[in-house]
């Protein structure tokens, strides 16, 4: 199944994707939570708006051309990302690769929906991309073991970890090069664990800039996977529903190429990940 949040006047609402259309839970399913977080938080709330979207009448339906997307979860509690967790991407940036998940956070205000800007701010022209897996968290774990980790993912969707290099190279933390605003492309959608490989491995990703492949790369290269990052983070902070762990970049990023390649305004960055979809996002000035 498909889950997607959108705008609807001011609100956002959760709909369920059937073929071309969107059935809106609001009008399908009021009973429900009025946020994928909210539904995430309940033991039957996925199956629940499962059974919602299955026998939804046409007045719960929208084309999913005339919606305007947010991000699948708007505002995450957490947002966990791996850095240098491919091992050509460790070796493009003349560095170890790492012995154990090298973590940092984002932010929610850094995130921008598919079909939105990613804005390169005025400060810096170093806007990198980042293509790489998301994984939204569907029940608290914390010190979960490797082998029953899966259980607590949702679904998966599609990241643009956009980074602006000056400012992240600038230190040795990379927070401040990671959390511009409106920098972390993610969607369109989450799609249910049950409709993909276990742990998401074994998918092609492609990163495209202005139609070119920049990135070309297997989930399953990944060093850490999900499971096991899953065991290693929660050790030291429970995870809840609605939060999003971003698995790492491959090879082919900006700041490698010489000369680098970096995104401008008027360009057009998309990340496809198979059988998940594709993130597309313009690059607007800051």
């Amino acid at each position: 199944m498909r889950l997607a949040t959108f705008r609807s006047g001011e609100a956002a609402h959760v709909g369920v994707r059937r073929g071309e259309d969107l059935v809106d839970l609001a009008i399908a399913a009021p009973e429900l939570p009025a946020s994928l977080i909210g539904i995430l938080g309940l033991a039957d709330g996925v199956e629940r708006a499962r059974a919602a979207a299955a026998h939804a009448g046409s007045e719960a339906r929208r084309p999913m051309a005339s919606v305007s997307l947010l991000p699948p979860i708007p505002e995450p509690g957490k947002i966990i990302c791996l850095g240098l967790n491919y091992p050509d991407h460790a070796a493009e940036s003349a560095l170890e690769k790492p012995a154990a998940p090298n973590i940092f956070l984002r932010t929610a205000q850094s995130l921008v929906a598919h079909g939105a800007p990613i804005v390169r701010p005025a400060v810096s022209s170093a806007l990198d991309f980042e293509g790489e897996l998301a994984v939204v968290i569907g029940r608290n774990c914390r010190n979960t073991p490797r082998e029953q980790a899966l259980a607590a993912v949702a679904g998966y969707s599609v990241f643009n970890d956009g980074s602006v290099r000056d400012f992240q190279m600038r230190a040795s933390q990379w927070t401040l090069g990671k959390n511009f605003d409106a920098t972390g492309g993610f969607g369109p959608e989450l799609v249910t664990a049950d409709e993909l490989p276990e742990g998401a491995a074994g998918l092609k990703l492609q990163t495209r800039l202005n139609g070119e492949a920049m990135q070309v790369a297997d989930t399953a290269e990944m060093i850490f996977g999900v499971a096991e990052t899953i065991a290693y983070v929660s050790q030291a902070m429970t995870l809840v529903p609605g939060d999003v762990l971003v698995m790492g970049t491959p090879a082919g990023v900006g700041f490698a190429r010489r000369p680098p390649v970096w995104m401008k305004p008027g360009d057009v960055c998309e990340v496809e990940i198979e059988r998940i979809g594709v993130l597309r996002n313009p690059i607007a000035a800051g």
